[in-house]
């Protein structure tokens, strides 16, 4: 049998095997484990969402309606650092992936030059190369005589049959890792909308806190004014002026407190945006930030999976844990390769490429098993398992916690509005009072402890009124996160 039939049949073997264990594949196939969800969110008793669009499919730009957030939204897209480091993993996992497809085709490397020169004595135990002394036309010595010598350029490849998927299975750990990086940046995307929304609010509700302070103390400096005529009348004695003083500081200390407040709300907001300390921009309404009463639907539990990037990213950490388990299954079966080698090899330089006396060429394959490593494989595999099973209850962690988070985000929309009814309805009679007060201090009626306690709590229902229609724009803002909108 000639040389080109033997290398006929070694392929042909070769081929056999390959075609034989392609379906051979190891490991266990990605399910989707059962996660218990209920039908519906508890606390859902938010009347006025009609069964209409579900608020997760909403764009951002559509949810808010003012266009100075709108803007800082942009800027903080386009400049936060966590954004821009969260882009720099997604193309990193996406260069992973775009590597492993080329892990099917065989690994070729090249030899520019070698030469290999080997001295002996003739303590050895050997004798020289004669073939090169009888070349050279020289005796050879008996000490340090060349015992080999090449000269040599080739080309040599190896490729690996993946016999178990151990490709496939990195194939899709990579992916998953890589989808894994894009839920990573939406959940920062929503959580950075959510922060920046938030931080505007704030930024509002101190304004308008501060008109509050600033109204109550030209009313207090009214009051005094008043009561310092009827002490001048002997009407009242000192401490009423001393009284509505302490009360006129109290609402005037307010606004350095507030002012301070607002500066800091800035800068926390440049931060989000990536920009240095500066003034924040707002609009000039505090109403009408975004469609409260939009007839919106929650969707049911089973739709955070596909929308909240968290849990989406969850499973696919699950996912990416189950081909690595794969993977470690694999490597405990015998691995098939291919190698190869091509060049030119000579014992003299100036017969370095004598074609074709030196040419060098060779074929072959081999097919090894781990037998004995320690029981490091078996290890390595049973340890990936449990990282498996630790992804799988993180993800139903997660799925329980977006659950649970959203039932939260309900109840605290409807509870907060219905405080801001009662919170009106205190600060219409807070403005009643204090009119009246004043009405009967003026004709004796009341006495300036009534006016002033009617003042404070003025103030007090007034700033109250503002704290809670901060809280509950913001918990639309939490509803419409929990629910995974944001990102789209």
């Amino acid at each position: 049998m000639n040389k080109k039939s033997i290398l006929r049949v070694l392929i042909g073997c070769l081929c056999a095997a390959f075609f034989m264990v392609q379906g051979c594949k190891v490991g266990q196939k990605y399910q989707q484990p059962d996660l218990n969800m209920p039908e519906k969110f508890r606390g859902d008793t938010l009347a006025y969402f009609g069964d209409t669009s579900s608020i997760s499919q909403i764009s951002w730009k559509e949810f808010f309606h003012d266009p100075t957030l709108k803007d800082l939204i942009d800027s903080a897209l386009a400049n936060n650092y966590d954004m821009q480091t969260a882009l720099k993993n997604i193309e990193i996992a996406n260069k992973w992936v775009r590597q492993n497809k080329w892990n099917y085709f065989p690994e070729v490397d090249a030899t520019i030059a070698s030469a290999n020169k080997q001295y002996r004595s003739k303590e050895f135990g050997s004798g020289p190369s004669t073939r090169w002394y009888d070349r050279k036309g020289t005796k050879a010595p008996e000490n340090m005589f060349t015992y080999l010598s090449q000269f040599g350029t080739e080309i040599g490849f190896s490729w690996e049959i993946d016999i178990w998927g151990k490709i496939g299975n990195a194939r899709e750990q990579l992916t998953a890792e890589y989808l894994n990086t894009q839920e990573a940046k939406n959940a920062i995307q929503t959580n950075l909308i959510a922060s920046v929304a938030k931080g505007y609010f704030n930024l509002l509700m101190l304004d308008a806190k501060i008109e509050v302070a600033k109204r109550n103390v030209l009313l207090n400096d009214s009051t005094l004014q008043m009561i310092k005529l009827q002490y001048e009348a002997g009407e009242i004695t000192a401490l009423a002026i001393q009284q509505t003083e302490s009360q006129r500081l109290i609402a005037a200390s307010l606004v350095p407190e507030l002012e301070k407040e607002i500066v800091l709300q800035e800068n926390a907001l440049r931060i989000l945006i990536g920009e240095m300390p500066d003034s924040v921009s707002r609009g000039t309404s505090f109403e009408h930030l975004f469609a409260e009463n939009k007839d919106i639907s929650l969707g049911s539990p089973l739709e955070i999976i596909r929308n909240r990037p968290d849990v989406r990213g969850a499973e696919w950490g699950l996912v990416a844990a189950n081909a690595n388990a794969n993977i470690k299954q694999a490597m405990r079966y015998p691995s098939l390769s291919l190698e190869g080698v091509f060049g030119v090899n000579s014992m003299l330089p100036k017969n370095w490429f004598s074609i074709p006396g030196s040419l060098l060429g060779g074929i072959g394959g081999s097919l090894t098993a781990p037998i004995f490593k320690n029981k490091t494989l078996k290890t390595e595999w049973e340890v990936a398992k449990l990282e498996r099973d630790k992804a799988e209850i993180d993800f139903q962690k997660t799925v329980l916690e977006a659950v649970s988070e959203v039932s939260d985000a309900v109840v605290t929309v409807e509870k907060l509005r219905e405080q801001l009814e009662f919170a009106r309805l205190r600060v219409e009679n807070s403005e009643k009072a204090v009119r009246n007060a004043s009405l009967l201090f003026k004709g004796g009626y009341a006495t300036y402890l009534e006016v002033i306690t009617a003042q404070g709590n003025a103030l007090d229902s007034d700033l109250a009124l503002v704290e809670l229609r901060q809280e509950h724009l913001e918990s639309y803002v939490d509803l419409y996160r929990s629910l995974g909108g944001g990102w789209r």
